[in-house]
């Protein structure tokens, strides 16, 4: 059985894409900050009749990190990591002349840091698999310049390079960035509080991811509304 790591996982995006998986069959090993949504979360997708375990904690924590990828191990290895864990650096989005320093710092951290600590960690398991791939979750503010976003924005731009010479390094696995576009998530509402204009659930996009795991593509980076179109 095909299992799984992903961070951020108990609720929005992450959540949505362990249920995806778990439909089809995977084996699961999630992360999150708080521990009681997130073993509600494992209650629910323990449904579909797969393994499923949740580690609460702090993915900047190398010991946590190591937590996960252990346990995947004990379900059979790693076959795809998921890195959806993210901060925002402000809470409401600030402009770059009122960001904390501390709050960028963070962001590095949770977006970049601990993506790549996670990926080492993981990385022999993934070389053995037959289809190993890490899917770093990114956004359009790693590419495009909008005002308060810029903090976030080159956390998630950071993130994109290292994917990006990941899959040059390791030609034999799959290292795909995605933006998964506009979502009404729990981080959007912090961000931009009172913008609650119509956005898709995460659930929407997440055939996107799926089709990745099914086409495996090259290895880049891709928008999850141009998977999702085409």
């Amino acid at each position: 059985m095909a299992v799984a790591i992903i961070t951020g996982a108990s609720k929005g995006l992450g959540l949505a894409l362990a249920e995806g998986l778990a439909g089809r069959g995977w084996d699961l090993v999630l992360d999150a900050r708080t521990a009681a949504p997130l073993e509600e979360a494992v209650r629910g997708l323990s449904r579909h009749g797969t393994r499923v375990a949740g580690f609460a904690g702090d993915v900047t924590d190398a010991g946590h990190r190591a937590e996960l990828v252990a346990a995947a191990r004990r379900l059979g290895g790693v076959d795809l990591l998921v890195h959806n864990a993210s901060a925002l650096g402000a809470e409401p989005l600030v402009e770059l002349a009122e960001l904390p320093l501390a709050g960028l710092r963070r962001a590095l951290e949770v977006n970049a840091v601990a993506a790549l600590g996670l990926v080492q960690q993981a990385l022999v398991a993934l070389r053995v698999s037959e289809a190993g791939a890490v899917v770093v979750v990114s956004s359009d503010a790693a590419a495009e310049a909008y005002p308060a976003w810029g903090g976030y924005g080159a956390s998630k731009a950071a993130v994109d390079q290292l994917a990006a010479v990941l899959g040059v390094e390791e030609p034999g696995l799959r290292v795909w960035a995605v933006d998964p576009g506009d979502m009404a998530t729990d981080l959007y509402a912090a961000a931009v509080p009172g913008d609650d204009g119509p956005r898709p659930a995460p659930d929407a996009v997440v055939p996107a991811f799926l089709r990745l795991l099914d086409e495996r593509p090259p290895s880049g980076r891709y928008a999850a509304p141009a998977l999702l179109e085409a």
